[in-house]
């Protein structure tokens, strides 16, 4: 006769569990907020665009699909990767500067760049931040 064996939980479980469920809730908070947010992949040298939230669409006329992938001074600095080199690597995280949207259109706001470091303590991401100066 086979003695039936106890299937334990996963010691993850919980963990996963509590993790996808923060994830969710941080993604929905960057949808709702009503400032243009766009993250920045710090692993591609090119330093790509992995999110935008549907105000970084509002303000600036791109949709996330034409947004994604994209470096940021192509998207809103009109090319000037000098600058956009310089918000990235610069001790300053609040900088007022002109930026461009899909229409040519040039707006006065203020950029914060805050990094995201993983564990061991490399910069995994850039999250920038906008808000218009009237």
């Amino acid at each position: 006769m086979h003695a039936l064996k106890q299937v334990q939980p996963n010691d993850s479980t919980p963990a996963l569990a509590r993790l996808l469920s923060e994830s969710a809730l941080y993604r929905a908070a960057l949808e709702a907020c009503g400032f243009p947010v766009a993250i920045l992949d710090a692993a591609d040298p090119s330093r790509p665009v992995s999110y935008v939230n549907p105000a970084f669409e509002e303000f600036f006329g791109y949709a996330e699909s034409e947004a994604l992938g994209r470096g940021l001074a192509e998207l809103v600095l009109r090319g000037d990767e000098p600058l956009g080199h310089r918000l990235l690597a610069g001790s300053r995280s609040h900088w007022q500067l002109s930026v461009w949207g899909k229409d040519g259109a040039s707006r006065r706001a203020e950029v914060t760049i805050g990094a995201v470091r993983a564990a061991e303590g490399r910069i995994s991401h850039w999250i920038a931040a906008f808000a218009e100066v009237h």
